[in-house]
């Protein structure tokens, strides 16, 4: 799964790497946990690409009161499961992160590593979106989780989706709903893009957001 994630790029680098025309306002983060809100990348009927706040966890207007939001969406039967069937269709998004966390071990010990890419840089994780379905509310998404490549699998067995940029357009296409023609974007990203290092416990508390999350563990 994916529980944690980050964004501290610049509104410019997030515009350029997702193909806004314009660059948002954003403030780093370094410890994005679920329920919280996040940004996100649709394409609107004009075929244009807005950058818009989503709260992590997806919620259907059914979803029954103290219910969990589902943060991961597997993608090997997202496209079939209830829940996630009409906005794996009709509701894709881009969820720009920089690096995202995983545990390693079990509890109450696991060690919390940070894997970003190895060059640095904003990439794209696969989402999908619900519309709000209360007042004031925010619209929701989920990531779509895949399983890991070689450098997440000493330490998780899932990994988040990352989209290369070449393959953006194809994930917000709507002329693209079936299975088939969507499926084959949803593989483990290349190992040889990414890093991963241990970092420290700060991370486990989702209120502790600073640079200290993501510094490498001496």
């Amino acid at each position: 799964m994916c529980g944690r994630f980050t964004l501290t790029a610049s509104g410019e680098e997030v515009a350029e790497a997702l193909g806004l025309d314009a660059a948002p306002e954003l403030t780093p983060r370094y410890n994005i946990a679920p329920t919280q809100p996040v940004v996100a990348v649709t394409r609107d009927d004009a075929g244009a690409r807005r950058l818009s706040t989503f709260a992590w966890g997806l919620r259907l207007a059914d979803t029954r009161k103290g219910e969990k939001p589902l943060i991961n969406a597997r993608a090997e039967s997202a496209a079939r499961r209830g829940v996630f069937r009409d906005a794996f269709a009709t509701r894709r998004c881009l969820v720009p992160a920089d690096g995202f966390y995983e545990w390693q071990g079990e509890k109450p010990h696991r060690q919390p590593w940070y894997v970003r890419l190895a060059a640095g840089g904003v990439f794209a994780f696969a989402g999908l979106w619900e519309p709000a379905h209360a007042p004031g509310a925010l619209p929701t998404c989920t990531l779509l989780t895949t399983e890991p490549n070689a450098v997440v699998a000493p330490i998780h067995e899932r990994m988040p989706v990352i989209l290369p940029r070449e393959r953006h357009a194809e994930w917000l296409d709507p002329g693209r709903r079936r299975e088939d023609e969507l499926r084959p974007l949803l593989v483990p990203y290349a190992s040889s893009a990414l890093t991963a290092y241990r970092v420290g416990p700060g991370v486990n508390r989702a209120q502790v957001d600073e640079a200290l999350c993501i510094a490498p563990l001496a």
